[in-house]
């Protein structure tokens, strides 16, 4: 018997401290790196994108991963490859946390422009208020202290 799942997945990081050091003309590189990732461990891409203090990844799932291996394996090895290839000077680290949320596969392509529109999205909203949304939209009972 097969195993078979269609889990599509959101999950929004940010810099340390929401520190805007993901600077435009190297991101598609990180992205990259990142699709790289997520290919080796048999996950699907749909779409990545961000802006100067945070990254969001449409994806899915393989059902022999855990979805928290998944996102430290993402931050440990790109901040590694950040830092050994210089790609951005000031970035120091991801935040500890992350946000993980759920679609319909119906909603994929909805996600994927929303998505492919961070920067458009991003000249009106903040990441904060964003991502204060992501949590409520999804009725996720959050302490603002503890926002990323």
């Amino acid at each position: 018997m097969s195993t078979y799942t269609q889990i599509l997945y959101q999950l929004v990081f940010s810099t340390k401290n929401r520190e805007k050091t993901l600077l435009e003309h190297n991101r598609e590189k990180l992205f990259r790196f990142i699709w790289g990732l997520l290919k080796n461990k048999n996950c699907k891409l749909y779409q990545i994108n961000g802006i100067e203090d945070h990254i969001h990844i449409a994806m899915h799932l393989h059902p022999t991963i855990p979805l928290s291996s998944l996102v430290k394996d993402i931050k440990v090895a790109s901040s590694l490859w950040i830092k050994q290839n210089r790609i951005f000077p000031n970035f120091t680290a991801w935040q500890e946390g992350y946000g993980a949320f759920t679609y319909s596969i119906k909603q994929k392509e909805v996600l994927i422009n929303y998505i492919k529109n961070q920067q458009e999205h991003h000249r009106v909203k903040p990441f904060r208020e964003e991502f204060i949304e992501l949590l409520t939209k999804h009725g996720i009972d959050f302490d603002e202290r503890y926002l990323l």
